[in-house]
């Protein structure tokens, strides 16, 4: 009887410790990304456009799966418009003309695409490349933290004066709805503006937390692919695949969640920012930030953040991969049950920021799985990390290191069609021991 309890009692922690593991990371009963997203989608045809989409829509439009639309220039749903978009819809931004479409404050978007029937933003060259038009821009009337309210007319090339107002975002509204956007994607996006700013894939600004935003796919984009100022906002399933920008940026005070996510960096993709998975800051500038306003919260839950690297040592060492995280003064994250996997470091905080244990409690890693990083958490320009390891490392938060390939760790990820992102399950060596070759960016 004694053996069968301890069989038992081993069976069952084996059971509950694969659970644990699998519960980092993006999670699903199946894998989520089957069917509506696409990781190859310069071998797509999507024919040649049918319609054509300029300057203002100021009256409620549907656009439909029969015809392919074709933005050109700077298209504005303005008002109180609904752009209404039918699932499997084509929408092809153009190049000369830096096509781009903007969700003004108070109109809304409907884009509810299926998992079998997306909905699809792409360039409209033969041979596409990131960064072949603008990308889709949503304005709110949210909070933000920046002085007064905000525009985003540095965007639009040659914008009309009477346009101007389009542009504008900010006010005093955290639950008001700019619409749905479900089952879409959006590829080749991020047209460069100036030397060092790019459209995003796609920018909420001052996005209201009624806005239903999930099952989303930005891949190629030279500029940032998701990029979110201010607002309050909730975002589930959201995939950024070999972007040049960060993969996902918060700024100017937003409060957002962002959860079952996923970012695939490549080491050769980048467009000389420092790009990173995840940037979580409260101002570019400290004298555009507002004080007496809140700053930046993000709390994440669930995400996969993994390098693509084939030699990680040898691209490190050619200065292609950069840190996964970084934190800038005056922002908070609360990163839980996530994956970060070779990346150099894992995470960097901003040099400002002072190590006490007031600045580490806004700034939270629990049950994470960090593997082969070079290195863990460190403060900017500074190799010495022992205080961070000693915090962090602590048995109460619950964080693993591991070092193995990503063809270990994940369940598949050299599929091209139908890759999964999901950790394997009884494939990763975890422990709350901090390996010492960690603890170095050397």
């Amino acid at each position: 009887m004694k053996n069968f309890t301890q069989i038992i009692f081993i069976f069952l922690f084996i059971i509950a410790n694969s659970f644990a593991q699998q519960e980092k990371g993006i999670v699903g009963e199946t894998n989520w990304l089957n069917n509506w997203t696409e990781f190859k989608p310069n071998q797509q045809d999507y024919g040649e456009p049918s319609k054509i989409l300029a300057g203002n829509i100021t009256e409620n439009t549907t656009l439909y799966k029969r015809e392919v639309y074709l933005l050109l220039g700077s298209v504005f749903v303005t008002d109180s418009i609904t752009l209404t978009i039918e699932p499997g819809t084509v929408i092809l931004g153009d190049f000369k003309t830096k096509g781009s479409l903007t969700i003004s404050k108070d109109a809304s978007i409907i884009a509810n695409g299926t998992e079998t029937d997306p909905i699809i933003f792409s360039s409209n060259r033969t041979v596409k490349r990131p960064g072949d038009w603008g990308g889709l821009v949503i304005l709110g009337n949210a909070p933000i933290n920046k002085f007064g309210f905000g525009s985003a007319a540095m965007f639009y090339p040659n914008l009309k004066a009477s346009d101007y107002v389009h542009a504008n975002y900010g006010g005093n509204d955290p639950n008001r709805s700019s619409g749905v956007i479900k089952h879409t994607r959006i590829e080749f996006a991020g047209k460069r503006i100036s030397e060092n700013r790019y459209f995003s894939g796609l920018l909420l600004a001052s996005v209201g937390n009624e806005t239903e935003l999930s099952n989303i796919m930005v891949s190629h984009s030279a500029g940032n692919a998701f990029e979110v100022w201010g607002g309050n906002t909730t975002l589930n399933k959201l995939v950024s695949y070999s972007t040049h920008g960060n993969d996902f940026k918060f700024n100017y005070g937003t409060r957002a969640v962002l959860s079952n996510s996923l970012a695939v960096r490549s080491p050769y993709a980048s467009n000389g920012g420092g790009s990173k998975c995840l940037e979580v800051k409260s101002y570019d500038r400290k004298e555009e930030f507002d004080f007496t306003k809140s700053g930046t919260l993000v709390k994440v839950q669930n995400i996969t953040f993994i390098n693509n690297s084939e030699n990680l040592e040898s691209d490190i060492k050619m200065n292609l991969v950069q840190e996964a995280v970084f934190i800038g003064k005056n922002a908070s994250l609360d990163m839980n049950k996530s994956v970060i996997s070779g990346f150099n470091p894992a995470v960097v905080l901003d040099e400002n920021i002072i190590i006490n244990q007031e600045n580490l409690e806004k700034i939270n890693f629990n049950a994470m799985l960090f593997n082969n990083c070079n290195g863990n958490i460190f403060v900017e320009y500074n190799s010495n990390n022992e205080d961070l390891e000693n915090w962090y490392g602590n048995s109460v938060f619950f964080n693993v290191y591991s070092k193995s390939d990503n063809y270990e760790t994940f369940i598949d990820t050299k599929n091209a069609r139908r890759p999964d992102f999901r950790l394997r399950i009884n494939k990763i060596i975890a422990s709350n021991e901090v390996d010492p070759d960690l603890r170095s960016m050397d």
